[in-house]
């Protein structure tokens, strides 16, 4: 909200001599955040003066009209200045800048020859100041006792102004407006407010001056209207208010729509002016029929929602009510005849029409913040003496008020409450007080009952009051106590599992990532998920960040491929990325959970119910890699990352939470988004907790990643609790290592194999490992040969190579016997 400090003293009798820091820690005070004080007489600097045209030379030869003007500026000589302007005369008071100066923008003014003429100074326009955004001619002052040549032309042309600017929180939608501020400084400052809107205003007559309907009065509790004939077209806005829209960020257009505009920051009353003549028939005010479309003020055709109010005529939708009107009834040149539209629609209607279209305008700003809905009348009244005073015109007597507004309610506050909640004693003549400075009414004693005025529709319950009592009587009187530090636990197991893991996922290469947790509608399509698949049930938001992704996440890949995708759109080619957060699994419930209040603690039955309906939220670990996993150099060639390294990523999470390798198993597995013929389910004391593998090529395809892609999915939610692991027993004694290479049928996995042989090897063997996997059709159809690394051991002795010989055997008449595996070459 921006404003002037000459605006605000129309209504309040701020103190003569306020500085602004004095200013600024009151609006602070009062709640709101000061973006900025600004004195308009410093944006311009150097000599800005006022000066007498004394003649002008044309000059010809270019491509558009030059004057070369002499200027008596008050000093000894005239100065030469050259001009592109024509709405000025000899003999005419204007505003000159003389070299040395800085307009707005850091634009200097120095000498220099221009045109084949020295021009030493700049006549300046409204625009060049920053007072208006009219280019079309230079600042021409008119005739007044003590305008001479050489006085300081700021104050003449109002750059003695002092801005302010301030960011409104969005529960007191009644301060984005001068009456608002002003009010609460008044209060602050115990001066005198005069109210803007507490002018009598005519109410509705018998007869209405428009035929209009509100066929839905919860959207639109309260449409007023006037019309007013005959305005003179060209009538252009005064200065003193286009120089206060601009000063507010608000470019001035027309009489008529100036009007609204600056009334809507005075009083805080958006409104709307309509061309009676391009209206077809009466007006109705409904919600919209879905698919309906209305071109709106910005040329932008929208489809529109159920949802959304409309005023219509008999073409149908003219405006998008309380957000912004549309092209065929919009005020244009030559409009004569007009109707002024004040109404009060539902902030929550409003607030989301602006986001479901992307209009975000003043209006619909203020709207979703809470209007008056006694403004109306005064606010047309207003408008119509502005209008008539400027442009002349008949005013229509009739006047059209439709009013269902329902009176705010009473609300009962115990007097001492506001002393428990803040911590400050208050008296309930000093609750009393405070809480009539913002206009409520109060009466009772210990037992208060308090009516919130109708500018304060975010007054709803007894901690408002409260909040309004710290408030006013002072955020600073509160002491700042800190609560005493109880003891701590620490992290749980689960936070140590998952810090344990991120680290050891960060040391073999890998980069975290943080995604929303919000997905597109076509997600479940994208990852090549089931029809049946439960993860297509996603949970839907009522009011998401963005439409395009309305639903919650219920897995991690989806969010963390667009990660991949974008990194790799900004020339990366190998990227290992992992991610470690929740997922939404919705619980199918038949109702509505319970409306559960703040005035109590919920019941058991009620806690419970809501629950129910709350999603399950498991921490989830997903990984990503495409590229070279090792890079290639002047050492070799890299090594590219494929569905074993997804699966080695899984290894690695498991290892680092404290499991050991005994308790974990791989094997073959079919789920999306995985390739089907590489894809492996993760187990961990025989259950499944995650899968890893290639994606499939159809996801990949979906997500413009490279082929062979390859991702990881663990539940960390179902890893079990680390075990205590006591120290292992060094041997000092000598290893003892011997290869095995077995064939046996390809469909065998290789961790089965793995436990057999460390079954069958018995307590000598120390550690067996897979090293090598070969293929070929000597070996017999369907056969491969997997070669492991066997290292026995013993605690107390070095072994014989009878002892290691025998230990082997087993190992292999084990395997031999399980799954029909023949030494190869034997």
């Amino acid at each position: 909200m921006k404003t002037s400090l000459s605006w605000l003293r129309e209504y309040v009798e701020l103190p003569a001599g306020i500085t602004a820091s004095e200013l600024d820690a009151a609006l602070t005070n009062l709640g709101m955040e000061v973006e900025g004080i600004v004195d308009q007489a410093a944006t311009v600097t150097g000599d800005l003066v006022v000066g007498r045209v004394l003649t002008i030379e044309e000059l010809t030869g270019f491509k558009k009209p030059i004057r070369f003007c002499t200027v008596d500026v008050g000093r000894d000589a005239p100065q030469e200045i050259v001009c592109g302007a024509r709405n000025f005369a000899e003999g005419d008071l204007v505003v000159v800048i003389l070299p040395g100066g800085e307009l707005p923008g850091g634009f200097k003014i120095g000498a220099r020859k221009t045109y084949g003429r020295n021009s030493n100074g700049m006549i300046c326009s409204a625009a060049e100041l920053g007072l208006s955004g009219d280019h079309s001619g230079i600042i021409v002052l008119p005739p007044a006792d003590g305008l001479v040549p050489g006085i300081d032309a700021r104050p003449v042309v109002g750059l003695d102004e002092v801005l302010i600017e301030v960011e409104i929180t969005p529960d007191r939608g009644y301060e984005m407006s001068v009456r608002g501020i002003a009010r609460e400084l008044a209060g602050y400052l115990s001066v005198p407010f005069t109210d803007p809107a507490s002018g009598s205003a005519p109410g509705a007559t018998a007869d209405a001056p428009w035929p209009v309907v509100v066929e839905d009065t919860i959207g639109c509790d309260r449409f007023a209207a006037r019309v007013v004939r005959g305005i003179d077209p060209d009538a252009q806005s005064p200065e003193w208010m286009q120089r206060r829209l601009v000063a507010a960020g608000i470019r001035a257009i027309s009489l008529p729509v100036d009007i609204t505009n600056y009334l809507m920051l005075e009083y805080g009353q958006p409104m709307h002016v309509f061309d009676l003549d391009r209206l077809r028939g009466g007006l109705l005010v409904r919600r919209a029929h879905p698919g309906e479309k209305l071109t709106t003020l910005d040329g932008v055709a929208r489809v529109l929602d159920a949802e959304d109010m409309v005023i219509c005529d008999e073409t149908g939708p003219i405006s998008l009510a309380a957000v912004m009107g549309g092209e065929t009834s919009e005020w244009q040149e030559g409009t004569v005849n007009v109707l002024l539209e004040a109404a009060h629609w539902d902030p929550v209607m409003v607030g989301r029409t602006a986001r479901r279209h992307k209009l975000f305008s003043e209006a619909a700003k203020r709207w979703e913040r809470g209007v008056d809905p006694q403004l109306p009348l005064a606010a047309l009244q207003r408008a119509v003496e502005i209008l008539t005073e400027h442009a002349g015109g008949t005013v229509d007597e009739r006047i059209l008020d439709i009013d269902h507004v329902v009176a705010p309610s009473p609300i009962t506050l115990p007097a001492s409450l506001p002393t428990q909640l803040i911590g400050l004693p208050y008296s309930a003549s000093r609750v009393a007080e405070l809480l009539t400075e913002v206009g409520c009414q109060v009466s009772g004693d210990e037992q208060l009952t308090v009516v919130p005025p109708t500018w304060r529709p975010d007054l709803l319950a007894p901690i408002d009051l409260v909040e309004e009592v710290a408030r006013l009587g002072g955020y600073n009187d509160i002491p700042s106590v800190l609560p005493p530090a109880g003891s701590s636990n620490g992290l749980t197991s689960a936070q140590r599992q998952r810090r344990s893991i991120g680290r050891a996922l960060a040391e073999n290469g890998y980069v975290e990532v943080l995604s929303y947790p919000f997905v597109a509608p076509g997600t479940a399509d994208a990852l090549g998920l089931a029809a049946d698949d439960p993860r297509r049930s996603a949970v839907r938001l009522t009011n998401p960040l963005s439409e395009e992704e309305p639903f919650l996440r219920t897995s991690l890949l989806a969010p963390l491929l667009g990660t991949l995708k974008r990194n790799l759109g900004r020339g990366r080619r190998d990227v290992a990325l992992f991610e470690t957060g929740t997922v939404f699994l919705p619980h199918l419930a038949a109702s509505a959970p319970p409306v559960l209040g703040v005035d109590r603690r919920p019941t058991e039955e009620e806690w419970t119910a809501a629950n129910a309906i709350v999603p399950a939220q498991p921490w989830h670990l997903a990984v990503v890699l495409t590229g070279d996993l090792d890079p290639a150099g002047w050492w070799g060639e890299g090594r590219a990352a494929g569905w074993a390294d997804a699966i080695e990523a899984a290894r690695v999470a498991v290892s680092a939470a404290g499991i050991p390798a005994s308790r974990l198993a791989v094997r073959a597995a079919e789920r999306a988004p995985w390739h089907p013929g590489r894809c492996a389910e993760i187990l961990v004391d025989g259950a499944v907790i995650g899968y890893a593998g290639e994606l499939h090529p159809s996801v990949v395809a979906a997500f413009e990643l490279p082929k062979r892609t390859s991702a990881a999915e663990i539940n960390l939610d179902v890893l079990p609790a680390a075990p205590v692991i006591d120290a292992p027993r060094i041997s000092t004694f000598p290893a003892a290592l011997i290869d095995v290479a077995l064939v046996l049928d390809r469909t065998v996995p290789a961790a089965d194999v793995q436990a057999a042989l460390a079954e069958g090897a018995g307590t000598l063997l120390e550690s067996v490992a897979l090293f090598d996997v070969y293929e070929s059709s000597q070996l017999g159809e369907g056969k491969r040969s997997l070669a492991y690394k066997l290292t026995f051991r013993a605690p107390d002795r070095t072994l014989t190579s009878d002892e290691t010989i025998a230990a082997r055997d087993a190992a292999v008449a084990l395997t031999a016997s399980r799954f029909g595996a023949t030494l190869r070459g034997a």
